[in-house]
C-alpha cells in the first residue's frame, strides 16, 4: 500500500498538469449533468417499508386510487379580531371569498369551505379551510403559489388574522447560511495558524471546496435517477468538507515533515503520499463502512444519504491523494512557513513540541487521566438514558414562522391533538357486513380513553374498505399519544375476531412513532456491524488485537456522551436559547442512527492518524512509551489542528432552519470535542502506556494470515535513496541509485 501510494503521489507531482486537467473535467462533466438533470421524483411515498404505517398507507393508496398522499395542500387558519367572532356576517364574508378565491387557482384540487366542513372552533374565534392540489409541493408552479398569496393577502387586508400551515407555501429550510461561512472561516484561521503559510493553509480549503463541488455536482445529476433529497446533500457537504480539508491537511503536513528531513519536494510528495495517504486511505475506508453501513437499517432515505456522504468521502480521499501532490508540484516552497524559507528547513524541526510534551504528562499520571477522562464522558452521557425519539413538526420551527403560528392556531382552538390526527384503514373484505363491522371499530376507537373525536368512515368505491379519522386528546409526539397508538392497535385482535375485518394504523403521528420504534431496534444490529467491520480493518492496518478493542470502546464513550449532549440540549434545552432553539422537544428518529455512522467513521479517523504514527515508531525500533511520545509529537498538533476546523465546520450547520440538520451539526461538533481531545488524546495514550508491549501484540497464527497493507511505511525505508536537499542551503543533490 505504501510503496503503491509512495508512487502514485511522485506521479501527480511529476504530471501536475495532467492531474490538473483530469479533475477539472471531471468537474465540468459533472457540472453539465446537474445543469441538465430533471427534479427529483417526489411519487415514491415508502419511507420505510415493513412498519405497519407503511403498510396500511401502501393500501389507503391501493384500495383509493388517486388519492396522492405527497400532494400539496395548505391549511389556512382565520383567526377573527379579538371579541369578534368568524361567524359574524362581515368575517364569514371574507373566509367564503377566501375559499371561492382560492378554489380557481391553477393546480388546485379544491377548498374547503369551513362553515359546510364543520372546521369551526367551538368558541367561533378561528376556523381552518383546507386547499388541495393537484401536484406535489416541488411541481407546484409559482403561478400556483402566487394565486394563493393573493388571497391570504386579501383576507388579512380585510381584518382577519390568517396563518399558513401545509406544504404548498412551506419554507425551505437552509442548511447553515452565514454561521457556515463563519465557520469555514474558522477553518482558514486554524490551518493559518497550525502552518504559518497563506498557501498551505489554503491548499486544504481550496482542495474541499473542489471536492464538495464534484459530489455536489454529481448527486445532483443523479437525484432525479435515484430520487435523492436536498438533505442528502447537505449531509454530503458537511462530510465533504469537513474530511476533505483534514485529509489534504494531513498530507500537507507530513509533506513538510519530509522536507524538514532534507527531502527534494517530489520525494516529500512521494513520501507522504505513501505514509499520510497510507492511513487516509484507511481512515477513509472506515468512514465509507459506517456511512454505507446505514444502508442494512432498511430506511431507504438513511440509506441514500449514507451512500451520498460515503461518496464525498471517497471523492475526498482521491484529491488527497492525487491533487494535493500535483498543487504541491505547482508550488513547492510555497506551503512551507515562512521562518522555514528564510532560516531554512531545520527551523521547521525547531518548533515547540506540545505534543510530545503532553504525552509525556499522561505517560506520569496514565490512570487518573484515565479514570478522570471516563467519568466525565459516561456523565456527560446520562441524560441518553432519557432519549425519546420522534419526527419534530411546525412545533418545533420558530414562532417567527406561519406555520408555526398556524399550529398554535390550531391547537387553541381545536386541541393538542388536531395538529397529529391518526388514520385507521379498516379492511373489511372478509367480513360479513362491511359497513356494520367499520361501523363497530370505529364506535370502540371513538370510546378508548385518549380519543377525542372519530370522524364518519369514508369508503372505497367497492364499499369494503374505509378510513377513519380519529383525533387523540395530547399533541403529536406527547408520550400519551404513543400509549394511545400502542392501545388502538391491541384492541385489533379482539374487533377482527368479532367483526371478520382488520384495521392498521397511519397518519404522520403513527408512521413517526413506527418509524422512531424501528430505528431504535435497528441501532444495535447497526452497531455490530460496522464495529466487526472495523475490528477487521483496524487488526490489519495496527497487527494488534488490543488496539482495535480500544478503538471501539473508545468511540461507544465518545458517541455516547454526544447523544447526551444532544439530549440535554434539544430535548431538555438546557441552552437552547443560545443554539435558536424555542421548542424543545423530541430527538429526530434518523438522528441518532446517523451520528453513530458519521461519529464511528470520524473516531476512526483520529485514530487510524494518531496511532498509525506511534505504531510507525515502533516498528521502526522505538520502545512502546518512546513510539506514544514519538507519535504525538507528530501527530498531535495536527489532529488538533484537524479537530478544531471540523468543529467548526459541524458548528456552522448549527444555525440551518431545518432542526435535524441544526441537532446533527450540533451533535458532530460536540462529537469530535470529545473523540478527538479527550478518547485520542488523553485516553488512547492512557491505555497505549497500561499495556506497553501487548498492545501490539497479534496471535502467531493470526499474523500469518492476515494480509500486510504496510501502513508504516516498512517498503519505503528499504527502497533506494532518492535525492535530498541540503538542510541549510537547500541545494538539490543528485539522487543516488
Amino acid at each position: 500500500m505504501a510503496t503503491f501510494l509512495y508512487r502514485l503521489g511522485r506521479t501527480a507531482f511529476r504530471r501536475r498538469w495532467s492531474v490538473l486537467l483530469v479533475w477539472a473535467a471531471v468537474l465540468v462533466a459533472v457540472g453539465a449533468g446537474a445543469a441538465s438533470a430533471p427534479s427529483a421524483d417526489e411519487s415514491n411515498t415508502s419511507f420505510m417499508p415493513g412498519i405497519e404505517a407503511q403498510k396500511a398507507f401502501d393500501l389507503m393508496q391501493q384500495r383509493f386510487p388517486g388519492t396522492n398522499g405527497n400532494a400539496a395542500n395548505a391549511r389556512i387558519v382565520f383567526v377573527a379580531p379579538h371579541g369578534e367572532k368568524v361567524t359574524a356576517a362581515d368575517n364569514r364574508a371574507v373566509i367564503d371569498e377566501f375559499v371561492t378565491e382560492a378554489g380557481k387557482g391553477p393546480q388546485v384540487s379544491g377548498a374547503v369551505n369551513p362553515f359546510k366542513a364543520a372546521a369551526v372552533s367551538k368558541d367561533a374565534s378561528m376556523a381552518y379551510s383546507t386547499v388541495t392540489y393537484k401536484v406535489t409541493a416541488d411541481d407546484l408552479t409559482d403561478a400556483g403559489k402566487t394565486a394563493l398569496t393573493h388571497a391570504i393577502d386579501t383576507a388579512r387586508k380585510n381584518g382577519m388574522t390568517v396563518e399558513v400551515g401545509g406544504t404548498a407555501l412551506a419554507t425551505q429550510p437552509s442548511a447553515g447560511g452565514a454561521s457556515e461561512m463563519i465557520g469555514i472561516v474558522i477553518a482558514a484561521v486554524v490551518l493559518v495558524m497550525t502552518f504559518g503559510s497563506m498557501a498551505a493553509a489554503g491548499l486544504p480549503l481550496l482542495t474541499a471546496i473542489a471536492g464538495v463541488g464534484i459530489s455536489m455536482a454529481s448527486i445532483t445529476a443523479l437525484s432525479s435517477t435515484f430520487n435523492l433529497s436536498a438533505t442528502s446533500g447537505t449531509l454530503a457537504t458537511m462530510l465533504g468538507l469537513a474530511v476533505g480539508i483534514d485529509y489534504a491537511l494531513f498530507v500537507v503536513s507530513r509533506y513538510r515533515e519530509e522536507r524538514a528531513k532534507g527531502h527534494d519536494p517530489q520525494e516529500a510528495a512521494g513520501l507522504a503520499a505513501g505514509t499520510a495517504g497510507s492511513a487516509v486511505v484507511f481512515a477513509g475506508l472506515t468512514v465509507v463502512i459506517a456511512l454505507a453501513g446505514l444502508s442494512v437499517i432498511g430506511v431507504p432515505v438513511l440509506t441514500k444519504m449514507g451512500l451520498c456522504a460515503a461518496g464525498a468521502v471517497v471523492v475526498g480521499v482521491l484529491i488527497a491523494l492525487t491533487l494535493i501532490p500535483a498543487f504541491l508540484g505547482f508550488w513547492p516552497n510555497a506551503v512551507l512557513s515562512r521562518k522555514t524559507r528564510k532560516k531554512g528547513m531545520r527551523a521547521e524541526t525547531r518548533k515547540v513540541d506540545r505534543g510530545s510534551r503532553w504525552a509525556r504528562l499522561v505517560l506520569r499520571r496514565p490512570v487518573m487521566i484515565l479514570v478522570a477522562g471516563v467519568i466525565g464522558l459516561v456523565t456527560v452521557a446520562i441524560p441518553m438514558m432519557h432519549m425519546r425519539l420522534g419526527m419534530p413538526g411546525d412545533e418545533s420551527k420558530p414562532t417567527s414562522t406561519t406555520e408555526r403560528r398556524a399550529y398554535d392556531d390550531l391547537s387553541r382552538g381545536f386541541g393538542a391533538g388536531f395538529n397529529g390526527p391518526l388514520t385507521i384503514v379498516v379492511d373489511a373484505q372478509k367480513a360479513d357486513n362491511p359497513k356494520k363491522a367499520v361501523a363497530e371499530i370505529s364506535d370502540k376507537i371513538k370510546a378508548t380513553d385518549g380519543v377525542v373525536t372519530v370522524s364518519a368512515a369514508r369508503f372505497d368505491a367497492a364499499g369494503d374498505t374505509a378510513m377513519i379519522s380519529a383525533t387523540p386528546a395530547t399533541g403529536p409526539t406527547a408520550e400519551r399519544t404513543k400509549d394511545l397508538v400502542h392501545t388502538i392497535r391491541g384492541e385489533r385482535a379482539g374487533l377482527e375476531s368479532a367483526t371478520g375485518a382488520t384495521y392498521e394504523v397511519t397518519g404522520s403521528t403513527a408512521m413517526n412513532i413506527d418509524v422512531a420504534q424501528a430505528l431504535q431496534d435497528a441501532l444495535i444490529p447497526y452497531l455490530g456491524v460496522i464495529l466487526g467491520l472495523a475490528f477487521l480493518l483496524l487488526m490489519v492496518v495496527f497487527r494488534s488485537i488490543l488496539v482495535p478493542i480500544k478503538a471501539a470502546l473508545g468511540f461507544l464513550l465518545s458517541v455516547l456522551a454526544a447523544l447526551g449532549a444532544v439530549v440535554a440540549v434539544f430535548q431538555w434545552g438546557w441552552g437552547a436559547d443560545l443554539l435558536g432553539i424555542e421548542q424543545p422537544g423530541p430527538i429526530m428518529s434518523l438522528m441518532p442512527i446517523l451520528l453513530v455512522g458519521i461519529v464511528f467513521g470520524l473516531a476512526m479517523d483520529y485514530q487510524v492518524f494518531l496511532v498509525s504514527r506511534m505504531r510507525e515508531a515502533y516498528v521502526h525500533g522505538d520502545r512502546p512509551a518512546e513510539a506514544i511520545v514519538s507519535g504525538s509529537r507528530s501527530s498531535a498538533g495536527v489532529i488538533a489542528a484537524a479537530a478544531v476546523i471540523m468543529i467548526a465546520v459541524f458548528s456552522g450547520f448549527i444555525g440551518a432552519s431545518e432542526s435535524m440538520i441544526k441537532a446533527t451539526g450540533f451533535g458532530l461538533a460536540i462529537a469530535v470535542l470529545f473523540d478527538a481531545f479527550i478518547v485520542r488524546m488523553a485516553l488512547v495514550p492512557a491505555v497505549l502506556a497500561l499495556l506497553g508491549e501487548r498492545a501490539w501484540w497479534l496471535p502467531s497464527w493470526l499474523d500469518r494470515i492476515l494480509p500486510r497493507v504496510d501502513v508504516e511505511g516498512e517498503g519505503l525505508a528499504r527502497r533506494p535513496a532518492s535525492g535530498v536537499l541540503d538542510n541549510e542551503a537547500g541545494v538539490q543533490e543528485p539522487a543516488r541509485i
